[in-house]
């Protein structure tokens, strides 16, 4: 066999090496779909069962519980999650008033599946149920926040950057920026950073469409307009709470408070002390985003 013969069949087998990597690689990120297990009848909750299109036509289904049209909280679940683990905190919202629209993400729940999920697709489908919200009659601009979890926070953060919108916003547990969680994650694998880990980085910034540094939490949150309230876990071992506290530090002249709970990452065991706080928020910030009187 020739050389070139010799450098043609490594260089397939190097792509073909490379090609099984990238496909581990996505199915060891990918989230998992953890199903809706029941309605809302069985929770006893009132409210009905609603869908719309996000991008590339990918069909989402939610939950729209009415309150006294108060204003109205879109909630976007975690990594893996879905929008009846989200159940427990929109309920007490609807009992103080507000309406709240849960959903589920695309890959997640009962909605659409789609290529890959990511945080920039969190936060697609976050503003495809802002979208879906608004159409509705008497709701153009009715005082709208947005609470989210984990990789849903920074989800939200982010859609809230790109609009105006949007009143509030209360993040449950958020990463600082993409990096720092993609790190974490090499160091749980064993994978030294270089040259494997940077690439894996790199990969997966080309996978999502968008450089970590243009969609962190750090950055996109000095660009969100209304008030916001940042709230974590000490005990987080997820994330870690230093997250939060850098997050903080980054909100520029965003009007951000910070709140650190005795808890973990999911916090569902001490949100519920943190629920007066939490109203009291929306509310100020539900009256400061109401039209005056003349």
């Amino acid at each position: 066999m020739s050389g070139w013969w010799l450098v043609l069949v490594g260089v397939m087998a190097a792509g073909a090496l490379l090609h099984l990597f990238h496909r581990r690689l996505r199915a060891s990120l990918a989230a998992p779909r953890v199903p809706v297990a029941l309605g809302l009848v069985d929770h006893g909750a009132v409210g009905e069962t609603v869908d719309f299109a996000s991008r590339r036509g990918r069909r989402l289904v939610g939950w729209w519980l009415p309150g006294e049209a108060r204003g109205t909280v879109v909630v976007t679940h975690g990594w893996g999650a879905n929008r009846e683990l989200m159940l427990p905190m929109a309920r007490p919202l609807q009992a103080a008033g507000w309406n709240v629209l849960l959903f589920d993400a695309r890959n997640h729940g009962e909605s659409d599946p789609d290529s890959f999920s990511s945080m920039p697709r969190f936060a697609e489908d976050t503003e495809a149920a802002l979208d879906w919200l608004r159409a509705r009659p008497g709701m153009e601009d009715a005082p709208v926040a947005l609470l989210g979890h984990s990789v849903g926070a920074a989800a939200v953060l982010l859609a809230a950057s790109r609009r105006d919108d949007v009143s509030a916003v209360v993040s449950l547990s958020a990463f600082a920026h993409p990096d720092g969680m993609m790190r974490r994650w090499l160091a749980e694998k064993r994978l030294p950073f270089f040259p494997l880990g940077w690439y894996v980085l790199r990969y997966v910034e080309w996978v999502i469409g968008h450089r970590f540094d243009a969609i962190a939490p750090v950055n996109t949150l000095p660009r969100v307009r209304c008030p916001v309230l940042l709230v974590h876990g000490r005990d987080d071992r997820v994330i870690p709470p230093s997250d939060a506290e850098h997050l903080h530090a980054s909100r520029g002249a965003t009007p951000a408070r910070l709140r650190l709970l005795p808890g973990d990452h999911d916090l569902s065991r001490h949100i519920e002390a943190e629920l007066p706080e939490l109203l009291a928020f929306l509310d100020e910030a539900l009256v400061e985003a109401s039209p005056q009187p003349v």
